[in-house]
């Protein structure tokens, strides 16, 4: 068993994750809350991976993230070096990757809060503020876990991205995911086996979690 690309994979997942987190809830509140008119053309940029081939927004997000380009440009006069081909580079590939599997569950719970609750901690002079972390994300705690594990869930099974921005450097960009396809390409099926067997799994109970902690919170903070 390799299993360098597999906790390379948990490491990559596990920050797309936490960045999705302090990114995409300020998105899902803002889609949730926002009347503005053309607000669905920013839901449809959101939820646009999910439609699109990953080859395809692999390839964009490598022309973006080129040394040609002001992103690409602006980082190796930084760093020192191309973003192309690199961890931080398919890091900023993956969590484009996974926004949807995060904002669109932040913003469904944060649409199922009662609104009247809301309201009546702002007449009772709360601030915006403190009334989102005191009242709006406790009734949201089942749809922000949701999100987060299906991001993180998301980003393990991630190919053609990863393939497209990342690569195939060992220890570098070289996923769980890459390392099954060469197991196969080079005919070592039983490799190939033990690793896809451990990724299933692996996801099995990460969806398990998912399912169990919803069917929790719903029974202690049910719908009226």
């Amino acid at each position: 068993m390799n299993w360098e690309p597999i906790l390379l994979t948990v490491r990559l997942a596990a920050l797309t994750a936490m960045i999705l987190v302090v990114v995409g809830i300020p998105i899902g509140y803002w889609l949730t809350y926002s009347r503005w008119r053309w607000k669905f053309l920013v839901e449809s940029v959101v939820a646009l991976p999910l439609v699109l081939p990953p080859t395809v927004l692999g390839f964009y997000v490598l022309v973006a993230i080129s040394p040609r380009s002001p992103l690409g440009h602006a980082y190796q006069d930084i760093t020192g070096r191309s973003l192309a081909f690199t961890f931080e580079g398919l890091l900023f590939a993956s969590v484009l990757y996974s926004l949807p599997f995060a904002v669109q569950p932040f913003s469904a719970a944060f649409g199922a809060v009662d609104r009247r609750l809301v309201e009546a901690s702002w007449t009772l002079g709360v601030s915006r503020m403190h009334t989102f972390f005191r009242v709006t994300v406790p009734l949201s705690v089942a749809g922000l876990v949701t999100g987060v594990v299906l991001s993180f869930a998301h980003t393990l099974g991630e190919f053609g991205v990863v393939l497209m921005v990342g690569g195939n450097i060992p220890g570098v960009t070289r996923t769980v995911s890459i390392d099954i396809y060469d197991e196969v390409q080079a005919l070592n099926y039983s490799a190939a086996s033990r690793t896809a067997l451990v990724l299933l799994l692996f996801s099995f109970v990460i969806l398990s979690v998912v399912y169990a902690i919803n069917r929790r919170v719903w029974a202690v903070w049910p719908i009226r």
